[in-house]
Parts: C-alpha cells; structure tokens; sequence
C-alpha cells in the first residue's frame, strides 16, 4: 500500500441543506414531472423497467443525490459496521478491505463501475496509490464527483466518464481491475453488465465489491416478502432484485471465475445490523432525518411546504417513496429476506479463450 496516502481524508465541506442543493441541477419546476415519471415507470412493471432503465436510473438520482449527500455524506452505500464505530468510518474500512482483497498498488489503472459522486474511489485512489476512472450514466452525480476530487487534492488519480456500464465506452483489455460498490442492482441484466466489465479486464485482472440480493428466507409466494421487495425496488430504483445464486450464475455466464462470495451482512463479525439506522439507533443529527420519527416529520413538514409552496411540488412525493423503501428495509433485515451486502471477488482469466 501507499503508506503516504493510507489516513482519511478529514476534509468534508457540509452542503446546506435547501431546494436547490437537494436536487441537484433540476429545477423547481422540473422536480415534480421527474418525480411523476419515476413513479409511472415503476409502476409499469419490470419489463418496462428494465427497457428504460436509463431513464429510470437518471431521473431516480437526479432527484435523489443531493439529499443522500446530506443525511449519509458522500459515500452511498452500506457497510459492515462494528459496535461504537461511526458510519463514515465504517465505509473507510470496507472501502480498504476491497483494496486489499484486490492488492491494488501504484501503477494500476482501475475501473469503479457506476462510481456515484466519486468518494469511495477517491478514498481507495489516496489509500492504495493506484488510479481510478469513474463510470457513472448520470450527469448531475459526475459533475459532483469531479468537484469533490478536485476538493480533496485526489484528482491526478481520478478520471470520470459519463456513459452507460451496459456498453462501457472503453477498449478491450485496458484495465488492471474493476469495483463496483452497490451500483450493480441497477443493470437489467446482470450478464450482459458483467460481460462488459469482464471485456475491458485485462486477463488475470479481478472485479470486485457487493450487490443487493433476496437471500434464501425470501419466499416469492409469501405476500409480506414480496410486498417488502418491491418497496425496496421503488424507492432504490431497481428493475428487480436477484437472488445470489443468479448473481454467481450471470458472473459465470460472463466468463468470469468466481474466488469469492459471501453475505458480509451476516458472517463478518459486525456488532450493527446493516439496517440499524433506519431504526433511529446509533444515529447522528445528519442521519436523523432517516429514522422512523425523522421520515415521519419530514413526510408531514414536506406535506405542508408544498401546500403553502415553502418547497418544491414534488418533493412530498420523493421522501414517500424513500420512505417506503427506509420501512421496508427494516422489515427485510429483521425477517433476513434481503442483504445490501452481497461481496463478490471475480477474476478475468489468464487465458480467457482457453
């Protein structure tokens, strides 16, 4: 590892928390057709979903990453998280973990597949020393990610390209690597998104991180199970959510050989459930607002605003569908019917046409 570039950065310039921030580039006048047609292709079904999963997708995190930036900073995902450790830290030391499981090193030149707003691979870039180009189909979320590289002096490692991870707009065999930190949910085909990935490795080279998976307590056939699914899938944006053995099945249908699997929600030794904080336990006055009593006020604050026109008309309409999603993950880690935390190490053959 890079011993110079191993300690956290500590430099984290808070957003204040309006309309315009919150929203990103939409403006006020846009928030309410964008939110309207999330929800109308939601509803249309998976198929539909799956065909416009690009849209779908797009207008989910145009009206969504402003708030995900103020209530769980700049990194969007889950992570292992032992008892007294805050939720920053813990994503520090998974996003470390990945880097040693992948022994990334100077000189590497990675791929982070549906990279957000570029924190985690910023953190992995000054931990390892290695580069990274950060590949993201949304618009609003890589200009973020140029801004905050450039903020925390960690942009000669970092690079973003504004494109699709189902056609990834990069040559055969120019990577030394891959990651995908829970980004992977999203593809309407796993295989054909994995095949993409598996095409700009180098041989030898690994592809790593986790995905969102129903475990093997979920039973389709029971109304509660599926009904907590697909309030996972509205309010998160996903066409449908895989199983692990299909998970492993698209890895091998890709050409990938599979090192490792496993649920780090449930054998890596965390003292906190993944879904303690939308409990309102082991919270901070940034998260509140995602506790129980925190999506309720701000459901019944948000409510009234667009009544009386302090907020955006839409708004209301964008913190109930999270909402539904923050109840259901709660109800989906207490009965065990769903992981965040699905990790995956997969390698490119050495020789891949052999």
């Amino acid at each position: 590892m890079a011993t110079d570039q191993n300690k956290p950065s500590s430099r984290s310039p808070k957003k204040a928390m309006n309309s315009s921030s919150l929203f990103g580039d939409l403006s006020k006048d846009e928030i309410s057709s964008v939110a309207n047609e999330y929800q109308q292709i939601y509803e249309s079904g998976e198929e539909h979903r799956k065909e416009t999963y690009q849209r779908y997708v797009n207008h989910y995190y145009d009206l969504v990453t402003g708030l995900f930036e103020f209530v769980w900073g700049r990194s969007f995902h889950f992570a292992p998280r032992r008892l007294g450790e805050s939720l920053k830290s813990s994503k520090f030391r998974y996003q470390h973990f990945i880097a040693d499981q992948m022994s990334l090193k100077p000189g590497m030149h990675i791929l982070d597949v549906g990279c957000g707003i570029g924190a985690p691979m910023a953190e992995l870039a000054r931990y390892s020393g290695a580069s990274f180009v950060g590949l993201n189909n949304n618009a609003y979320q890589i200009k973020r990610a140029r801004q905050i590289t450039q903020a925390e002096d960690i942009g000669s490692l970092c690079d973003f390209v504004h494109g699709d991870y189902m056609q990834i707009p990069e040559d055969n065999d120019c990577f030394d690597g891959a990651i995908a930190i829970e980004s992977m949910q999203h593809a309407p085909d796993k295989t054909a998104a994995f095949r993409e990935v598996f095409r700009v490795l180098r041989p030898g080279a690994c592809f790593a991180g986790h995905d969102w998976c129903v475990t093997d307590f979920f039973d389709s056939q029971n109304a509660e199970h599926t009904r907590i699914i697909e309030d996972i899938e509205i309010g998160t944006a996903l066409p449908k959510i895989s199983t692990a053995a299909e998970i492993c099945e698209a890895f091998c249908e890709a050409g990938f050989e599979v090192l490792d699997t496993c649920d780090l929600a449930h054998i890596s030794g965390s003292d906190i459930p993944w879904y303690n904080i939308f409990q309102g336990r082991h919270f901070t006055l940034r998260n509140i607002l995602i506790t129980p009593t925190g999506r309720a006020v701000t459901k019944l604050v948000l409510r009234i605003g667009e009544k009386v026109r302090g907020v955006p008309k839409g708004t209301h309409k964008v913190t109930t569908f999270l909402g539904r999603a923050g109840n259901a993950f709660i109800e989906a880690g207490e009965t065990g019917i769903f992981t965040p935390l699905y990790f995956f190490l997969v390698r490119k053959p050495h020789n891949p046409d052999s």
